[in-house]
């Protein structure tokens, strides 16, 4: 890895989808002089590890945006993928342009509410635009509630307390452990305690019954949010969603039939390879694993995919993928943070180092080969 294969001239690599995976696929094929082409819906990639941060920290976004074309020159087409041509082994854009492939890798990633996600046809500066004007929004709200307590929940909730201590922080929780399952119970019980240290009001096990109802992103005085089993009203004049998670599968469902899971993912195999497809690798969330859906797996899931390519135009032995024990770093805010590493506790003060002083933005920017902004 990392010098020049020589490859004849119908060897073109189509990476569908630019984001953890697909950045880091794409970087890699770079690296070792493999042609390819990433197609992506935005102009930037988004580190959206640091997107809540980017929701609450004024100037904080435009470190999370960075450029496909200066990075990847004419490798990079923006554009959405409506379908892919298995037969013709094309993939099909929204106005019609076909790009064919001789090896396919498929990240299209999930989809979920802003500001956790931003999934729009946007430039670079809208994008930035969007998140300082949420910035502005946190700014003059009160009260605050965040809907949903898994990670990107309890992260927005500790970025919100870290930045503006003297607003109200409820969160609201569908289960009573908070972030995710895979975590270790002490991991997820640290997470509570500095919610509590913070001043966030948890609320936990209630669900919020008219959330199809409620605005969210924008102030808004006394929006009342009701609970499924208790009877009070929580009346805030800011709500933020961080629920509802979703696999992007629009562009490859009608594809491939069968292959697909009933949430949308790609069912692979040990080399990360489409089920009956020996060309076409399904890498990121979209691939169907037993695992935390996570940036850290997307660019493990990238680097086998890259080696498999380049070792079946070497004809040597593909490498498999094994998921193995979670590691996961939770953000608290920039000065707190816990997790775990390869499924071991992993302390406050060492996570805060490690991700959450600048949730790992200076690493996208250096993996992209290019200068953050300050």
């Amino acid at each position: 890895m990392g010098s020049n294969l020589s490859v004849n001239e119908s060897v073109q690599v189509v990476i569908v989808g630019g984001g953890f995976a697909g950045k880091a696929a794409a970087s890699q094929l770079k690296s070792n002089g493999i042609p390819f082409v990433l197609v992506d819906i935005k102009e930037a990639f988004h580190h959206n590890v640091g997107s809540l941060r980017a929701s609450v920290e004024t100037g904080f976004a435009k470190k999370t945006f960075i450029s496909y074309e200066e990075s990847f020159q004419n490798h990079f087409k923006q554009g959405r993928v409506s379908g892919i041509n298995l037969e013709k082994q094309m993939v099909v854009l929204e106005n019609n342009e076909e790009i064919h492939y001789s090896h396919l890798l498929i990240a299209t990633g999930s989809d979920g509410p802003f500001p956790g996600k931003f999934n729009k046809a946007a430039t670079k500066e809208m994008a930035i635009q969007v998140y300082e004007d949420l910035v502005k929004e946190v700014q003059k709200a009160k009260h605050v509630v965040v809907v949903g307590g898994g990670v990107a929940g309890v992260e927005m909730a500790a970025e919100l307390k870290t930045d503006y201590p003297e607003k109200e922080v409820t969160l609201i929780h569908s289960k009573i452990a908070l972030a995710d399952v895979e975590l270790l119970p002490h991991v997820r019980e640290t997470i509570k305690d500095i919610l509590l240290e913070k001043g966030v009001k948890l609320v936990l096990g209630q669900r919020v019954s008219n959330l199809n109802e409620l605005t969210f992103n924008i102030v808004q005085e006394n929006m009342e949010l009701h609970l499924d089993k208790d009877t009070e009203v929580i009346t805030a004049d800011l709500i933020l969603c961080c629920t509802g998670s979703r696999i992007n599968s629009s562009c490859y469902i009608d594809s491939f039939g069968d292959k697909v899971s009933s949430n949308g993912a790609l069912k692979v195999n040990d080399y990360l390879q489409v089920e009956g497809y020996n060309n076409i690798y399904a890498i990121g969330d979209c691939a169907d694993l037993s695992e935390p859906k996570m940036a850290y797996h997307a660019g493990l899931h990238a680097k086998i995919a890259v080696t498999n390519i380049i070792h079946s135009l070497m004809e040597k032995p593909l490498k498999t993928y094994k998921t193995g024990p979670v590691t996961m770093l939770v953000s608290m805010g920039r000065n707190d943070g816990v997790g775990q590493f390869n499924g071991y506790y992993m302390g406050r003060c060492l996570v805060t180092v490690v991700k959450s002083k600048d949730v790992l933005v200076s690493k996208s920017w250096k993996d992209m080969g290019q200068k953050m902004p300050k």
